[in-house]
Protein backbone atom coordinates (compact mmCIF):
# COMPACT_ATOMS: atom_id res chain seq x y z
CA UNK A 1 0.00 0.00 0.00
CA UNK A 2 1.73 3.49 -1.23
CA UNK A 3 1.95 6.35 1.01
CA UNK A 4 1.46 10.09 0.87
CA UNK A 5 5.38 10.74 0.86
CA UNK A 6 6.36 7.72 -1.47
CA UNK A 7 7.37 9.15 -4.81
CA UNK A 8 4.16 9.28 -6.82
CA UNK A 9 3.98 7.30 -10.40
CA UNK A 10 5.53 9.36 -13.51
CA UNK A 11 1.97 10.36 -14.33
CA UNK A 12 0.85 11.89 -11.09
CA UNK A 13 4.06 14.09 -11.55
CA UNK A 14 3.39 15.33 -14.94
CA UNK A 15 -0.08 16.14 -13.68
CA UNK A 16 1.28 18.17 -10.78
CA UNK A 17 3.61 19.78 -12.66
CA UNK A 18 0.33 21.00 -15.11
CA UNK A 19 -0.83 22.30 -11.67
CA UNK A 20 1.86 24.34 -10.41
CA UNK A 21 2.25 25.92 -13.88
CA UNK A 22 -1.29 26.61 -13.93
CA UNK A 23 -1.14 27.98 -10.36
CA UNK A 24 1.82 30.39 -11.28
CA UNK A 25 -0.49 31.97 -13.93
CA UNK A 26 -3.45 32.70 -11.75
CA UNK A 27 -2.32 32.79 -8.14
CA UNK A 28 0.33 35.80 -6.94
CA UNK A 29 3.61 34.56 -5.81
CA UNK A 30 4.40 35.24 -2.26
CA UNK A 31 6.66 38.71 -1.72
CA UNK A 32 8.86 38.68 1.44
CA UNK A 33 7.65 41.64 3.64
CA UNK A 34 5.29 42.76 0.92
CA UNK A 35 2.14 40.87 0.70
CA UNK A 36 -0.34 38.08 2.77
CA UNK A 37 -2.35 35.90 0.61
CA UNK A 38 -5.52 34.50 2.98
CA UNK A 39 -8.20 32.05 1.06
CA UNK A 40 -10.70 30.22 2.45
CA UNK A 41 -12.09 26.82 0.53
CA UNK A 42 -14.97 24.22 1.46
CA UNK A 43 -12.98 20.86 0.92
CA UNK A 44 -16.05 18.43 0.32
CA UNK A 45 -15.97 15.92 2.98
CA UNK A 46 -12.68 16.29 4.12
CA UNK A 47 -12.04 13.62 6.14
CA UNK A 48 -10.75 10.35 5.43
CA UNK A 49 -8.76 8.79 2.15
CA UNK A 50 -7.94 5.72 0.25
CA UNK A 51 -4.42 5.33 -0.25
CA UNK A 52 -4.19 4.44 -3.62
CA UNK A 53 -2.50 6.99 -6.30
CA UNK A 54 -6.10 6.56 -8.34
CA UNK A 55 -9.23 4.93 -6.42
CA UNK A 56 -11.33 2.37 -7.88
CA UNK A 57 -15.13 3.11 -8.52
CA UNK A 58 -15.70 1.20 -5.41
CA UNK A 59 -13.74 2.46 -3.03
CA UNK A 60 -14.97 4.37 -0.25
CA UNK A 61 -14.11 7.34 0.07
CA UNK A 62 -12.73 8.10 -3.75
CA UNK A 63 -10.13 10.45 -2.45
CA UNK A 64 -6.54 9.45 -2.49
CA UNK A 65 -3.27 10.17 -2.47
CA UNK A 66 -3.38 11.91 -6.07
CA UNK A 67 -5.82 14.45 -5.43
CA UNK A 68 -4.37 15.20 -1.81
CA UNK A 69 -0.95 15.92 -3.77
CA UNK A 70 -3.18 18.20 -5.67
CA UNK A 71 -4.67 20.04 -2.86
CA UNK A 72 -1.78 20.59 -1.06
CA UNK A 73 -0.44 22.45 -4.33
CA UNK A 74 -3.45 24.67 -3.98
CA UNK A 75 -3.34 25.21 -0.64
CA UNK A 76 0.66 25.85 -0.26
CA UNK A 77 0.22 29.07 -2.83
CA UNK A 78 -1.21 30.88 0.24
CA UNK A 79 0.38 32.13 3.59
CA UNK A 80 -3.18 31.04 5.44
CA UNK A 81 -6.11 29.12 4.36
CA UNK A 82 -10.00 28.62 5.73
CA UNK A 83 -11.28 24.88 5.78
CA UNK A 84 -14.77 24.20 5.94
CA UNK A 85 -15.82 20.39 6.09
CA UNK A 86 -12.75 19.31 7.91
CA UNK A 87 -14.51 16.01 9.37
CA UNK A 88 -13.88 14.00 12.58
CA UNK A 89 -11.74 11.41 10.54
CA UNK A 90 -8.97 13.57 10.23
CA UNK A 91 -6.21 10.96 7.83
CA UNK A 92 -6.53 13.33 4.71
CA UNK A 93 -5.33 16.53 7.11
CA UNK A 94 -2.74 14.51 8.41
CA UNK A 95 -1.85 13.27 5.40
CA UNK A 96 -1.69 17.25 3.82
CA UNK A 97 0.44 18.57 6.43
CA UNK A 98 3.09 15.51 6.17
CA UNK A 99 3.15 16.91 2.20
CA UNK A 100 3.50 20.72 3.01
CA UNK A 101 5.92 20.04 5.37
CA UNK A 102 7.79 21.02 8.54
CA UNK A 103 7.08 25.19 7.74
CA UNK A 104 3.20 24.70 8.21
CA UNK A 105 1.07 24.27 11.09
CA UNK A 106 -2.69 23.88 12.22
CA UNK A 107 -4.82 24.92 14.08
CA UNK A 108 -8.50 23.59 13.97
CA UNK A 109 -11.98 23.11 16.18
CA UNK A 110 -13.17 19.68 17.72
CA UNK A 111 -16.32 18.34 16.10
CA UNK A 112 -19.44 20.10 15.60
CA UNK A 113 -22.29 18.07 17.39
CA UNK A 114 -25.39 17.23 16.08
CA UNK A 115 -26.75 16.06 12.70
CA UNK A 116 -27.11 19.57 11.61
CA UNK A 117 -23.37 20.58 12.49
CA UNK A 118 -22.47 17.43 10.07
CA UNK A 119 -19.99 16.19 12.03
CA UNK A 120 -17.83 19.13 10.69
CA UNK A 121 -14.17 20.74 12.16
CA UNK A 122 -13.31 24.65 11.52
CA UNK A 123 -9.60 24.41 10.31
CA UNK A 124 -6.35 27.09 9.60
CA UNK A 125 -3.64 26.17 7.84
CA UNK A 126 -0.65 28.27 7.48
CA UNK A 127 2.73 28.75 6.32
CA UNK A 128 4.64 29.03 9.82
CA UNK A 129 7.65 31.00 7.75
CA UNK A 130 5.04 33.78 6.43
CA UNK A 131 2.41 34.07 9.37
CA UNK A 132 2.64 33.63 13.18
CA UNK A 133 -0.04 32.96 15.70
CA UNK A 134 -0.39 35.88 17.91
CA UNK A 135 -2.16 34.55 20.81
CA UNK A 136 -5.99 34.40 20.35
CA UNK A 137 -8.78 31.92 19.55
CA UNK A 138 -12.08 30.90 20.02
CA UNK A 139 -15.61 30.24 18.83
CA UNK A 140 -18.28 32.98 18.70
CA UNK A 141 -20.97 32.48 21.39
CA UNK A 142 -24.08 34.24 20.85
CA UNK A 143 -25.18 36.44 24.05
CA UNK A 144 -28.16 35.69 25.99
CA UNK A 145 -29.69 38.81 25.26
CA UNK A 146 -29.02 38.33 21.19
CA UNK A 147 -31.58 35.24 22.01
CA UNK A 148 -34.48 36.95 24.05
CA UNK A 149 -35.83 39.35 21.04
CA UNK A 150 -38.81 38.31 19.13
CA UNK A 151 -38.09 40.38 16.19
CA UNK A 152 -37.69 38.79 12.48
CA UNK A 153 -34.69 36.83 12.06
CA UNK A 154 -33.26 37.32 15.54
CA UNK A 155 -31.01 34.35 16.11
CA UNK A 156 -32.82 32.31 18.84
CA UNK A 157 -30.27 29.62 19.14
CA UNK A 158 -26.76 29.05 19.08
CA UNK A 159 -24.69 28.55 15.68
CA UNK A 160 -24.81 25.29 14.22
CA UNK A 161 -21.22 25.67 13.64
CA UNK A 162 -19.77 28.01 15.82
CA UNK A 163 -17.25 30.34 14.04
CA UNK A 164 -13.79 30.31 14.87
CA UNK A 165 -11.53 33.19 15.47
CA UNK A 166 -8.07 32.79 15.57
CA UNK A 167 -5.28 35.74 15.59
CA UNK A 168 -2.20 35.61 13.79
CA UNK A 169 0.69 38.14 12.86
CA UNK A 170 2.74 39.05 10.08
CA UNK A 171 5.45 41.39 9.07
CA UNK A 172 3.87 43.05 12.75
CA UNK A 173 0.63 43.61 11.82
CA UNK A 174 -2.07 41.52 13.60
CA UNK A 175 -5.34 40.32 12.21
CA UNK A 176 -7.74 37.90 13.38
CA UNK A 177 -9.67 35.42 10.83
CA UNK A 178 -13.36 34.36 11.35
CA UNK A 179 -14.11 31.46 9.60
CA UNK A 180 -17.87 30.26 9.34
CA UNK A 181 -20.06 27.67 7.62
CA UNK A 182 -23.76 28.59 7.94
CA UNK A 183 -26.05 26.28 7.95
CA UNK A 184 -27.54 25.66 4.61
CA UNK A 185 -31.12 24.94 5.52
CA UNK A 186 -34.37 24.30 2.99
CA UNK A 187 -34.24 27.73 1.86
CA UNK A 188 -32.12 30.92 1.92
CA UNK A 189 -34.38 33.15 4.09
CA UNK A 190 -33.27 30.36 6.71
CA UNK A 191 -29.90 31.34 6.61
CA UNK A 192 -30.61 35.30 7.42
CA UNK A 193 -30.71 34.48 11.42
CA UNK A 194 -27.28 33.52 11.36
CA UNK A 195 -25.56 35.69 9.23
CA UNK A 196 -26.42 38.52 10.89
CA UNK A 197 -25.86 36.94 13.87
CA UNK A 198 -21.89 36.59 13.13
CA UNK A 199 -22.01 39.98 11.54
CA UNK A 200 -23.71 41.71 14.57
CA UNK A 201 -20.74 39.91 16.76
CA UNK A 202 -18.47 41.48 14.63
CA UNK A 203 -19.59 44.86 14.74
CA UNK A 204 -19.81 45.13 17.88
CA UNK A 205 -15.73 43.14 18.25
CA UNK A 206 -14.96 45.65 15.65
CA UNK A 207 -16.11 48.74 17.45
CA UNK A 208 -15.31 48.12 21.04
CA UNK A 209 -11.54 49.61 21.63
CA UNK A 210 -10.74 46.91 24.16
CA UNK A 211 -10.81 43.73 22.39
CA UNK A 212 -7.81 42.09 21.48
CA UNK A 213 -7.51 43.78 17.94
CA UNK A 214 -9.84 45.08 15.75
CA UNK A 215 -8.31 44.04 12.64
CA UNK A 216 -11.13 41.52 11.49
CA UNK A 217 -11.55 39.27 8.41
CA UNK A 218 -14.53 37.00 7.92
CA UNK A 219 -14.23 34.35 5.59
CA UNK A 220 -15.61 30.43 5.07
CA UNK A 221 -19.01 29.36 3.72
CA UNK A 222 -21.48 31.99 3.86
CA UNK A 223 -24.12 29.65 1.25
CA UNK A 224 -25.26 32.71 -0.31
CA UNK A 225 -26.44 31.66 -3.36
CA UNK A 226 -26.84 34.27 -6.09
CA UNK A 227 -24.18 37.96 -5.95
CA UNK A 228 -25.41 40.05 -3.47
CA UNK A 229 -28.07 37.38 -2.18
CA UNK A 230 -28.19 37.84 1.25
CA UNK A 231 -25.35 40.23 1.75
CA UNK A 232 -27.51 43.37 1.61
CA UNK A 233 -29.59 42.11 4.49
CA UNK A 234 -26.74 40.44 6.96
CA UNK A 235 -23.17 41.29 6.44
CA UNK A 236 -23.64 44.90 4.59
CA UNK A 237 -26.14 46.20 6.68
CA UNK A 238 -23.56 46.14 9.56
CA UNK A 239 -20.72 47.34 7.91
CA UNK A 240 -18.91 44.71 6.15
CA UNK A 241 -17.45 45.35 3.20
CA UNK A 242 -17.01 42.77 -0.02
CA UNK A 243 -14.70 44.29 -2.80
CA UNK A 244 -16.46 44.19 -6.13
CA UNK A 245 -13.45 41.65 -7.68
CA UNK A 246 -15.13 38.85 -5.02
CA UNK A 247 -18.46 39.57 -6.17
CA UNK A 248 -18.01 39.18 -9.92
CA UNK A 249 -18.92 37.00 -12.21
CA UNK A 250 -15.57 35.77 -12.53
CA UNK A 251 -15.73 34.76 -8.94
CA UNK A 252 -18.20 31.77 -9.20
CA UNK A 253 -17.74 29.40 -6.20
CA UNK A 254 -19.25 26.18 -6.53
CA UNK A 255 -17.73 24.22 -9.67
CA UNK A 256 -21.79 22.69 -10.66
CA UNK A 257 -23.28 26.14 -10.63
CA UNK A 258 -22.14 29.59 -11.83
CA UNK A 259 -25.08 31.48 -10.02
CA UNK A 260 -23.66 30.03 -6.41
CA UNK A 261 -21.49 32.22 -4.39
CA UNK A 262 -21.22 30.74 -1.33
CA UNK A 263 -17.87 31.56 -0.08
CA UNK A 264 -17.08 35.36 0.57
CA UNK A 265 -14.47 36.72 1.99
CA UNK A 266 -15.16 40.04 3.92
CA UNK A 267 -13.94 42.80 6.73
CA UNK A 268 -14.79 46.53 7.64
CA UNK A 269 -13.89 49.93 5.39
CA UNK A 270 -15.34 53.32 5.30
CA UNK A 271 -17.41 52.17 8.52
CA UNK A 272 -17.79 54.98 11.20
CA UNK A 273 -18.55 52.79 13.56
CA UNK A 274 -15.37 50.81 13.65
CA UNK A 275 -11.50 51.15 12.67
CA UNK A 276 -10.74 50.00 8.59
CA UNK A 277 -8.87 46.78 8.38
CA UNK A 278 -5.39 48.29 8.30
CA UNK A 279 -4.30 45.50 5.76
CA UNK A 280 -4.95 46.95 2.06
CA UNK A 281 -6.48 44.55 -0.47
CA UNK A 282 -4.69 44.24 -3.77
CA UNK A 283 -6.58 41.65 -5.93
CA UNK A 284 -8.47 38.45 -5.10
CA UNK A 285 -10.30 36.07 -7.05
CA UNK A 286 -11.41 32.35 -7.25
CA UNK A 287 -9.20 29.40 -8.46
CA UNK A 288 -10.81 27.22 -10.99
CA UNK A 289 -8.34 23.89 -10.97
CA UNK A 290 -11.61 21.78 -12.92
CA UNK A 291 -9.84 21.44 -16.08
CA UNK A 292 -6.36 20.96 -14.29
CA UNK A 293 -6.13 19.11 -11.43
CA UNK A 294 -6.74 15.05 -12.57
CA UNK A 295 -7.10 16.50 -16.15
CA UNK A 296 -5.79 12.90 -17.01
CA UNK A 297 -8.24 11.00 -14.90
CA UNK A 298 -10.59 12.89 -17.33
CA UNK A 299 -13.52 13.01 -14.34
CA UNK A 300 -17.25 14.31 -14.42
CA UNK A 301 -17.17 17.11 -12.07
CA UNK A 302 -19.33 14.77 -9.54
CA UNK A 303 -16.56 12.54 -9.11
CA UNK A 304 -13.83 15.55 -9.22
CA UNK A 305 -16.06 17.17 -6.20
CA UNK A 306 -15.48 13.85 -4.10
CA UNK A 307 -11.74 13.51 -4.95
CA UNK A 308 -11.05 17.24 -4.94
CA UNK A 309 -13.69 19.62 -4.17
CA UNK A 310 -17.70 20.81 -5.29
CA UNK A 311 -15.84 24.28 -4.21
CA UNK A 312 -13.15 26.74 -5.72
CA UNK A 313 -10.93 28.18 -3.25
CA UNK A 314 -11.42 32.02 -2.43
CA UNK A 315 -8.51 34.10 -2.20
CA UNK A 316 -7.68 37.51 -1.63
CA UNK A 317 -3.75 39.28 -1.29
CA UNK A 318 -3.17 42.29 0.80
CA UNK A 319 -0.13 44.71 0.72
CA UNK A 320 2.04 44.43 4.27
Amino acid sequence: MPIITDTPPDIVQENLELLRNDLNEKIPSKKLDENLLIATWNIRAFGNLTRKWDSDKDDSPKRDLHSILCICEIIKRFDVIAIQEVKSNIRALRDTLKVLGSNWSLILTDVSKGSSGNGERMAYLFDTRRVQLSGLAGELVVPNEWTKGLKKDVLQEQFVRTPYAVSFKSNHQTFILVTLHIKYGKKSSERISELKGVAKWLSDWAGDINAYHQNLITLGDFNIDERGDLLDKTFLSEGLFVPEQLQSKDTTRSIFNETKYYDQIAWFNNNKKVPNLSLKFEKGGNYDFVDVALKNRKLEKLSLSWLISDHYPLWAEFKL
